[in-house]
């Protein structure tokens, strides 16, 4: 029995060694060195070039090493195999981090002090009571969940969207395309944490950032593909939105020559929002190893027709 590990964006020396610890016996081989590929069972995966895994002719399951799982997806040779998202309290964490640190940025207008402090004025601005600003996540998955729930205890007022229903307790919960107008029209600042899917696609687009109160801020740490960048700078420039946190984009590295890297309101940050970490990572591939092999469902498993 083999494990591949494949990810052009991962280091293999940081997860060999927690593979080896934390699932014994088994012989882990790093692409493209992966000897007969009629031993391998499982592959851990992440923007695996196109046909590698059907190569595979006795792979079982597929493990993606990203929360989102567009990266492998796109495949279009990928085989019919079972598909585990990555779910684990580091990513989550890390994703919390994040967004909590860029809604507290503008909330607290940090951006406005910081003009403030090159021109060396000393001028208090008011400010809102966290309770008083209405925050809203696009994406109530165990991400958006997460950051939700941390968001509220620090009393924002919070809302959140997803395709289908969802109930959070303290948190006003909207759905589908009839809720998401609503949803938009009370959200100062808004949090993208969707999955990237044909659906949400472009989502954020001159309507749907028009529909947000002028002044509203925009996070996104769950796709570049979720962004329309020309819109999203056409609404900057025009000041109905004022301010964007940005952590992913269409194209990665994003070009020197971009807009973004300069734009007076924007905050860029390379894909770091949140990242996978082996330590607390292979756990959770182990489990459902043991559970895969155990006879039991496996879980966290993709439904593909809904892409997540």
């Amino acid at each position: 029995m083999a494990i591949l590990f494949l990810s052009p964006s991962d280091d293999p020396a940081e997860w060999l060694p927690e593979l080896r610890q934390q699932i014994s016996g088994r012989d882990i081989r790093v692409w493209p060195d992966a000897g007969d590929l009629a031993e391998i069972d499982y592959a851990l995966v992440w923007k695996p070039p196109a046909g590698v895994l059907n190569r595979l002719p006795n792979l079982k399951v597929i493990f993606s090493l990203g929360a989102g799982v567009d990266g492998v997806l796109c495949d279009p040779e990928l085989p019919d195999k079972p598909l585990v998202r990555m779910v684990e309290p580091g990513l989550t964490e890390g994703m919390t981090e994040y967004v909590t640190l860029q809604v507290l940025h503008w909330h607290r207008q940090m951006d406005a002090y910081r003009v403030q402090q090159e021109k060396r004025e000393w001028r208090q601005l008011s400010q809102k009571l966290a309770r008083e600003r209405r925050v809203g996540v696009l994406g109530l998955g165990v991400l958006g969940a997460d950051a939700a729930r941390v968001l509220r205890e620090l009393r924002f007022d919070v809302a959140g969207w997803s395709r289908s229903p969802k109930e959070l307790e303290g948190i006003a919960c909207f759905h589908g395309s009839a809720g998401l107008a609503e949803f938009l029209g009370r959200t100062e600042i808004l949090v993208c944490l969707l999955p990237l899917t044909p659906e949400t696609t472009g989502i954020l687009n001159w309507e749907t950032l028009a529909a947000l109160p002028r002044g509203a801020c925009v996070i996104n740490a769950a796709r570049g593909g979720h962004v329309d960048e020309a819109d999203l700078l056409a609404e900057l420039d025009s000041g109905h939105i004022a301010g964007a946190s940005l952590d992913v984009f269409a194209q990665e590295p994003l070009d020197p020559e971009h807009p973004f890297w300069s734009h007076p309101r924007v905050i860029v940050t390379p894909h770091v929002a949140s990242v996978t970490h082996a330590r607390t990572s292979v756990g959770h591939i182990a489990a459902q190893i043991n559970r895969f092999e155990a006879g039991l469902p496996l879980e966290d498993v993709v439904d593909r027709r809904r892409g997540y």
